[in-house]
C-alpha cells in the first residue's frame, strides 16, 4: 500500500468517527435504526474501521526509527490488561460526562465508580492503548497511527466536555462534576456480582486479544 492509500484509509476512519458529533446525521440514523440499533451499528463500524486502519499501517512502506526489544512488548501487555479492565468497567455504565454511557439518569455522583477517577474512561483507555503500542512499533506508519489516535483521544476529552457543558448547562455540569470529584475514590460497588463479572469479561477480552492478534492484525502479540 502506498502512502496515498494509507492517508485515504486514515481520512475514511476520521470521517466515520465524526458521525456522533454531527447532530443531523446522528438523529437521522437514530430515527431509522433506533437508539440501540444506532449504537450497535456504530460500534461495529468503528471496530471495523479501526481494524482496517491498523491493517493498513502494516501494509504501508516500512521506515524504521527505532528497533523492537523484548521489554517493550512486556510493557504493552501490562498496558493492554489495564485497557481491557478499564473498558470493562466503563462501557454501558451511567456516565453523563462522556460518550458510551447508558442509563445516565441513574448516575449517582456520590458513588461514581470508575468516573470518580476520570470523566472519560473510554477515551483514556484509547489513549493508553495508543501509547503502549508506540513502544514496540518504531516505524513511521505505526508512529503516525498510534500517535494520531492517542492525540485524538486526549483532545476528544476537552471537546466532549464543552459539548456536555452546553447540553447540560454550565452550572449543572460544574455541580455534578464537583460532587463526582468530592466522592470517595474507592467505594463498594452497588452490585459485587456485576462488578466481578465485568472484571472477568475484561480479563477474557485481554486473553482473546492475545489469541486473535496474529489472525486479525497479522503479528503475534507474544
Amino acid at each position: 500500500m502506498s502512502w496515498v492509500g494509507y492517508a485515504a484509509v486514515f481520512a475514511a476512519f476520521f470521517l466515520t468517527h465524526s458521525i456522533p458529533v454531527r447532530p443531523a446525521v446522528k438523529s437521522h440514523l437514530t430515527s431509522a435504526l433506533g437508539a440501540r440499533g444506532f449504537g450497535l451499528g456504530y460500534s461495529i463500524l468503528s471496530l471495523g474501521m479501526l481494524t482496517i486502519l491498523i491493517w493498513s499501517a502494516g501494509q504501508a512502506p516500512y521506515v524504521q526509527l527505532w528497533p523492537q526489544v523484548p521489554w517493550q512488548r512486556h510493557v504493552t501487555h501490562l498496558g493492554m490488561l489495564a485497557v481491557c479492565l478499564l473498558l470493562a468497567l466503563s462501557i454501558a455504565r451511567p456516565n453523563p460526562f462522556s460518550f458510551g454511557g447508558a442509563r445516565n439518569e441513574a448516575y449517582d455522583p456520590t458513588r461514581p465508580g470508575i468516573t470518580g477517577l476520570t470523566r472519560h474512561p473510554i477515551l483514556n483507555a484509547l489513549a493508553l492503548w495508543a501509547g503502549v503500542h508506540l513502544l514496540p512499533n518504531g516505524d513511521v506508519a505505526h508512529i503516525l497511527l498510534f500517535g494520531v489516535l492517542g492525540v485524538f483521544a486526549i483532545a476528544g476529552r476537552s471537546l466532549i466536555d464543552r459539548r456536555k457543558r452546553r447540553i447540560m448547562g454550565a452550572e449543572q455540569w460544574r455541580s455534578l462534576d464537583k460532587s463526582r470529584r468530592a466522592a470517595p475514590k474507592l467505594h463498594a460497588p452497588r452490585s459485587w456480582p456485576r462488578t466481578v463479572l465485568r472484571i472477568l469479561l475484561g480479563l477474557g477480552a485481554f486473553v482473546a486479544l492475545i489469541l486473535a492478534h496474529p489472525h486479525v492484525i497479522g503479528v503475534p502479540a507474544l
